[in-house]
């Protein structure tokens, strides 16, 4: 192995001392710097009693320079850690009796959700399929691991379009829910999948662990220059040097069964900072499926009433991250036979709003200082606290109470707020009326990452999929963009530039708004007060002087 200071990789998890000592020696030491904000956190995880999946961490480092890159990809650069890995679960990559199985995961210094790429379920194959059924006594959990990873693999490494294995997904289900599909359709499914891979690709999937492995890791490292990344980078000021570590890490099962799934979660409402859970999960799925903005989740009473002991795990946990980080945190985590695991924890993302309430709320709970929270809440003004509300009708004559307003939609918020603007459904659309001097609302079916670029150039942001805490919507939530997902009465004919809500079909360039505060949408332009915090500039007044 190199043993060059710069390209560390380190463990995490594996019965080190340290919990972080670099597989090879003599190494820059573990930080957010050196091993990215991911793996950072796993580590200060672990270290806190919280389960984990044992991990190794090639270092940032090895995203400097093309070099660089092609080294990481190498299977003697990471020989010790996967070694490590190995020993620790009693699994071995490509073993055809116990399989290690692995998922690989990026991570800057400083986090850009969604933006890069992971992968999960590396080292099934045709070989090793018939381990893991086996050690699982789940055929179905073998066979929707393996499709999941022909599909993924072939989108990220192999640039094939994700539409070719959606297609037969939706063709297989005829309408069905895929997480309702049996083993043996799953199976015909991955069969059919392997064949689109190998038309596609011009190549078979590969069948090699190692070689499944070592190419996970090089289309990582290399989505540190996919557009979005960049366009996130840019919006965000932040400079293209910092480069991603690649963490890899054992598998944990979400899509084990009824009593699994994977969730992702804030500690506290990260649109008005309340003190309580705000939770996103789906049974039987994989934690893509809840992040990746194509799947409508869940909140957390699903959660608590079929699996109660994961559901008060996670609330001890959520505890422990704000007392030992000292901040609202956004984690996700996986549920496998009713057990808890912790996959990641960063600080989240929040409006103003929430920012203010949340600094003030951890002050007087005594996990910051006055200092702290006056250095949060610095800069957050009367105009930026206050909140837009929509108003009803006025009230008829003979003293009659107002009429709500008829909403032509509803959907989960993500951001709360109002917007109203021109229906757009791409970015050349939203960027071209921007430019016009108009305000856009973009409308997509999928919540995802890359519509940074065109969600930079609107107010607000609805989609008829998605979960609350996708990768997109918590984007969203950070530019300060209004945002809905998951309107179920919403379809989008890109076609005919249509966008129908039931019976009503309104057409590019209508007027549309977003209620972000009540989760409605409603057809053109609609009356709105801004609400001043009256209580919350106290506090803030209060705390100026404390």
């Amino acid at each position: 192995m190199s043993t060059d200071h710069d390209s560390a990789v380190y463990l995490i998890g594996c019965g080190e001392p340290d919990a972080a000592t670099p597989a090879n020696i003599p190494a820059a030491p573990p930080s957010a710097d050196t091993m990215g904000f991911k793996a950072w956190n796993l580590l200060r995880m672990a270290h806190i009693g919280l389960r984990v999946p044992p991990a190794f961490v090639l270092g940032t480092a090895f995203c400097a320079d093309a070099d660089s890159r092609a080294r990481a990809g190498r299977p003697a650069t990471w020989a010790e850690g996967l070694h490590a890995l190995e020993a620790r679960c009693g699994q071995g990559l490509g073993d055809t009796r116990r399989p290690l199985l692995l998922s690989v995961r990026s991570g800057a210094p400083i986090s850009m959700p969604g933006m890069m790429e992971t992968l999960l379920n590396i080292g099934l194959c045709d070989a090793t399929l018939p381990g893991l059924v086996r050690h699982s006594g789940n055929p179905r959990l073998a066979w929707d691991a393996y499709r999941r990873l022909v599909a993924s693999y072939g989108e990220v490494v192999a640039g094939i379009p994700a539409e070719r294995f959606e297609a037969q997904v939706a063709t297989l289900a005829a309408g069905r829910d895929e997480r309702t599909l049996d083993f043996a359709e799953l199976r015909t499914l991955t069969q059919q999948h392997l064949a689109t891979y190998a038309r596609e690709a011009g190549r078979p999937f590969p069948q090699d662990p190692t070689a499944q492995l070592s190419e996970a890791i090089t289309a990582v490292l290399a989505s540190w220059q996919a557009p979005k990344a960049v366009a996130y980078r840019r919006v965000n000021h932040l400079p293209d040097t910092l480069g991603t570590a690649v963490t890899v890490q054992t598998m944990v099962f979400g899509n084990a069964g009824g009593h699994s799934g994977a969730g992702v979660g804030f500690t506290r409402d990260p649109a008005t900072g309340e003190p309580h859970l705000w939770v996103d999960f789906l049974f039987n799925a994989q934690g893509e499926d809840v992040v990746s903005g194509r799947r409508s989740a869940h909140g957390h009473d699903a959660l608590a009433s079929v699996l109660p002991s994961a559901w008060t795990a996670l609330q001890e946990a959520a505890h422990q991250l704000e007392q030992h980080l000292g901040d609202m945190q956004d984690f996700e985590f996986t549920v496998q036979d009713g057990q808890l695991y912790m996959l990641q924890t960063r600080n989240g993302k929040r409006t103003p709003q929430a920012a203010a309430r949340i600094a003030l709320d951890l002050f007087d709970e005594g996990l910051i200082t006055a200092e702290v929270a006056r250095q949060r809440t610095a800069g957050l003004t009367p105009a930026m606290l206050s909140r837009t509300v929509v108003v009803a009708d006025a009230a008829h004559a003979g003293g009659q109470a107002a009429q709500a307003l008829p909403a032509i939609g509803a959907a989960a918020t993500a951001s709360s707020g109002v917007a109203c603007g021109e229906i757009a459904f791409d970015e050349a659309r939203a960027r071209a009326r921007q430019a016009a001097g108009a305000a856009v609302i973009l409308l997509r079916r999928d919540a995802e990452t890359s519509d940074i670029a065109a969600l930079e150039a609107a107010q607000g942001l609805l989609t008829a999929r998605g979960a609350r805490t996708s990768h997109a919507a918590v984007v969203a939530r950070q530019m300060g963009k209004v945002c809905l997902v998951g309107c179920a009465t919403l379809h989008i004919d890109e076609a005919q530039r249509t966008a129908t809500f039931g019976e009503l079909t309104l057409r590019e360039g209508d007027v549309l708004t977003l209620d972000g505060n009540e989760g409605r949408i409603y057809a053109g332009a609609v009356r709105t007060v801004v609400e001043a915090p009256t209580e919350l500039l106290a506090r803030l007044a209060r705390l100026a002087t404390a």
